[in-house]
């Protein structure tokens, strides 16, 4: 068991330090290779901040564990809404964006809403899989549609040339493969000493290490006042993690699902994604502030007791 800690520890070390070089290399290489700025940030940005969730989901699919990958894509999802969120909002309120909520809410609803859809039968086949990445898909096209140029994303290209570029990312991306095995490899053993289910330590575990990123860029985005970052962020995310995330074990180890992630797992982040969606239309002028921050996070204590109780 301390060897299988040590294991978590050390794979959420390398991808934690190892997923902000690879989105900044990533970023580099497409940009000196002729994408433009926007482009740069509307998908390989977007896309790279969900990479250790990925590359997590991968390894434990090929690995022939889809219900961690299941639970992590899930877990994330409701501790991004219920403890991201709901920390930050008690650290400092967060003004809310019409132009956030009118083109960015409905494409999570809709992906929250495919999702349960999926696991609903508790089978997550390759034509599911498909469906998910299918919106994917759309949402990149209807983000970039709706945007305009700007410098939004100077901060986030870093100025390197073309050979360096090259050579972090592929450093990275090795860094982050070896970092993700690890970390499946130690929550799986976890799981076996404790006798609970792979499902449970994705959701968990798995989950809010991976939340963790997010937490950070939260509260760095609440303290420095760059409050269109924090929810903008925590919505991003949830839509890579439906779309791009959800579908991997869909496609590399398609089957039966745990019957918990559709009938407890799914409801709850149906719930809380609705909740938040209802809440940014009623004070879409307003702000999130700290009441629904304690609500949010109590919300997640709640979720968590839940799970403790199923699991005895």
């Amino acid at each position: 068991m301390p060897i299988a800690l040590l294991a978590v520890l050390l794979g959420f070390a390398g991808l934690l330090w190892s997923a902000d070089r690879f989105v900044g290399a990533a970023a580099a290489t497409a940009y000196r290779a002729g994408m433009s700025r926007l482009l740069v940030g509307m998908t390989i940005v977007a896309l790279g901040t969900s990479a250790p969730e990925m590359l997590v989901a991968l390894m434990a699919a090929l690995d022939g564990l889809p219900d961690l990958a299941t639970g992590n894509a899930l877990g994330s999802n409701i501790a991004n809404i219920a403890l991201v969120l709901g920390a930050t909002a008690l650290v400092a309120p967060i003004p809310v964006r019409f132009s956030l909520v009118r083109r960015e809410l409905p494409l999570l609803l809709g992906a929250t809403g495919l999702a349960g859809y999926a696991l609903a039968d508790g089978h997550l086949g390759r034509l599911d899989a498909l469906l998910l990445a299918a919106l994917l898909g759309f949402s990149l096209w209807w983000l970039f549609r709706a945007d305009t140029p700007d410098e939004a994303f100077d901060d986030e290209i870093p100025a390197l040339r073309l050979g360096p570029a090259l050579g972090w990312l592929v450093v990275t991306l090795a860094l982050m493969v070896a970092s993700s095995r690890l970390l499946v490899w130690g929550a799986s053993q976890i799981a076996a000493g404790f006798g609970v289910s792979e499902l449970v330590i994705g959701l968990t575990l798995v989950a809010i290490g991976t939340s963790l990123p997010e937490l950070a860029a939260c509260f760095m985005s609440a303290l420095r006042r760059h409050h269109d970052l924090a929810i903008g962020n925590v919505i991003g995310s949830n839509l890579f993690n439906m779309l791009a995330v959800l579908p991997i074990p869909g496609l590399f180890a398609p089957g039966a699902v745990d019957a918990a992630a559709g009938q407890r797992d799914v409801p709850v982040m149906v719930v809380l994604t609705l909740a938040l969606g209802a809440w940014l239309l009623w004070q879409r002028r307003g702000r999130l502030g700290r009441l629904p921050g304690a609500l949010m996070l109590l919300a997640y204590l709640g979720y968590l007791g839940l799970l403790a109780i199923d699991m005895t």
